[in-house]
């Protein structure tokens, strides 16, 4: 594995922790995103980024220091990606806009640029094509928090080239990941196939109004033994990225439940710009969320 310099397309949720974890590893890492707006926004965010990886990880000042020294920006994307050994995508879960950038990419990479998506759902072998380069494609998925919670699952499809796959578990293991390797595709992968129906369970036992958001994560939390109930992953996860995966499950199946709960989504948080951990408030809202709470269970 002779990566050194990685683009991360996209400094969303997972996008810019992503950038940081590989920049904290010694990585040159350029972060591109569709303008300058949401860049700034992005580097407003490693610094509460390099907060927690004085908490969780005991980082010294040194070694924050070096990882922002590099970290560069641009929100040109033949610029970012001129010298990458590997992109990692992470824009928004929608299959258009991926696809969508995908072609573009394939038009301003170098040839020995590794693409890996990072999609928490969707499958490598649906944007192969329009990569223009399947055999150096493949996906390359974290959970959130990647500094504490450090899995990364990767996955190839039919076509991908088994020495890149060997190379990207190198570079997962390279920037202080667990690597996961998947031996056949599988929509959500390992942890996502566990987790969405989890998710799924109790925003519809919401939604139907069996119980309310407390009590459907406090029985979680105690029956389980569990350190956040599914409404307090949500938040951290996104409410963006739930949504998304529910509109295209409510698309696809044309269920009422469904179709409801994208609808409960869009009404009280999308469009009310509460979309979890990243804004302040989600099911729950921060920086003191109730399940922190002493008597939360009690």
């Amino acid at each position: 594995m002779n990566y050194k310099n990685i683009t991360v397309a996209g400094s969303g949720v997972l996008g810019y922790q992503i950038a940081f974890q590989a920049a904290y590893h010694d990585f040159n890492v350029v972060v591109y995103d569709i303008n300058d707006e949401i860049l700034s926004k992005a580097k407003a965010k490693f610094d509460t980024m390099s907060t927690a990886f004085k908490e969780d990880l005991h980082a010294s000042e040194k070694q924050l220091q070096r990882a922002f020294d590099n970290l560069s920006y641009t929100s040109n994307l033949e610029e970012a990606v001129k010298n990458a050994d590997l992109l990692i995508e992470a824009v928004p879960e929608n299959p258009k806009i991926k696809i969508d950038f995908y072609k573009k990419l394939a038009q301003v990479a170098p040839s020995k640029t590794i693409f890996a998506t990072n999609s928490s759902t969707l499958l490598p072998s649906q944007f192969a094509d329009a990569t223009g380069r399947p055999t150096k494609f493949l996906a390359l998925h974290f959970a959130n928090e990647i500094w504490k919670h450090n899995t990364a699952e990767i996955m190839g499809h039919d076509q991908t080239d088994p020495e890149v796959f060997k190379d990207v578990i190198a570079f997962a293991k390279a920037i202080g990941m667990l690597a996961l390797p998947l031996a056949k595709e599988q929509p959500g992968y390992i942890l996502n196939s566990l987790l969405v129906p989890l998710l799924t369970a109790a925003t519809d036992l919401y939604v139907t109004g069996v119980a309310d958001i407390q009590t459907i994560d406090k029985t979680w939390m105690k029956a389980t033994g569990a350190p956040l109930g599914p409404f307090g992953i949500l938040d951290v996860v996104g409410i963006t990225t739930a949504y998304n995966i529910n509109k295209i499950a409510a698309e696809e199946s044309k269920d009422e439940l469904k179709i409801k709960t994208v609808n409960f989504l869009k009404e009280q948080f999308i469009d009310k710009n509460k979309l979890g951990v990243s804004t302040g408030e989600g099911f729950y809202k921060y920086p003191n969320p109730a399940y922190k709470e002493e008597d939360f269970l009690t």
